[in-house]
């Protein structure tokens, strides 16, 4: 089977954390699946980062924002790889153009548009993990593109979409997608299983677990999402449109 897993920014706050999802990807490695891990910046590392260039210019020019923007996604993928490695597994890291990931050219909140997996599919041949920034992308001038805050579901669900991978599992903070927030609501009820239309109404509902071009592209390429917990790895929400729903 072929996996792409994406790691929130939670998810990879610390070394320990790092390790964790680490040792759950090299183990789907070492069972003779191939892993490719989409990774957000770590922890609060991007609002740091837009306060920083606030200090530097309040009238960010939206182009730089993106250039010194993606470098938060680049840092994670760096040490993801360099963790698997450390674990025995070979590993690589791509930025997202590295990757193949061409959007349009609109700076802050790009759509993409294709994937080329040339660089991917080469890697996985060679028996690595592959680890891609997410978050970013290239536009049709050579330049750097953010797709918006949570954009990295969205390179996951467009990499697995273009890789026609087995399943897209979403790591996050919680263990799966709930009818109300949980951290709110101590009686919010967990969805074993949700439908594409129903996820989509829930993040128009302000729901945060997904980013919404994520879901709609899923669902454009009927990709089986899963929402699940970073720190416990039990099953968590499948997100598709399954003949058991």
């Amino acid at each position: 089977m072929l996996y792409v897993q994406k790691y929130g920014g939670t998810s990879l706050a610390d070394a320990d954390r790092i390790r964790i999802a680490a040792r759950r990807s090299a183990e789907l490695a070492r069972q003779g699946h191939g892993v490719v891990v989409v990774v957000s910046a770590q922890g609060d590392a991007t609002d740091e980062m837009i306060e920083k260039a606030a200090q530097i210019n309040k009238r960010r020019a939206i182009r730089e924002m993106d250039a010194y923007l993606a470098a938060g996604e680049q840092m994670s993928a760096g040490l993801m790889a360099m963790a698997i490695g450390a674990l025995g597994c070979p590993a690589v890291s791509l930025t997202g153009w590295q990757a193949g990931i061409h959007t349009d050219g609109n700076h802050g909140s790009a759509r993409i548009l294709q994937v080329d997996t040339t660089r991917i599919r080469r890697e996985l041949g060679l028996g690595k993990i592959v680890v891609v920034a997410g978050f970013q992308g290239v536009d049709p001038e050579g330049d750097i593109t953010t797709l918006g805050r949570g954009g990295s579901d969205t390179t996951a669900v467009a990499l697995a979409a273009w890789l026609k991978a087995d399943i897209c599992q979403i790591f996050t903070d919680v263990d799966g997608v709930y009818d109300r927030d949980p951290r709110l609501f101590p009686d919010a009820r967990r969805f074993r299983q949700i439908r594409y239309g129903t996820m989509m109404a829930l993040v128009e509902n302000g729901a945060q677990v997904l980013h919404d071009r994520s879901v709609e592209l899923a669902r454009e390429h009927g990709i089986r999402l899963e929402v699940l917990s970073a720190f416990t790895g039990e099953p968590g929400t499948i997100v598709g449109e399954l003949e058991s729903f």
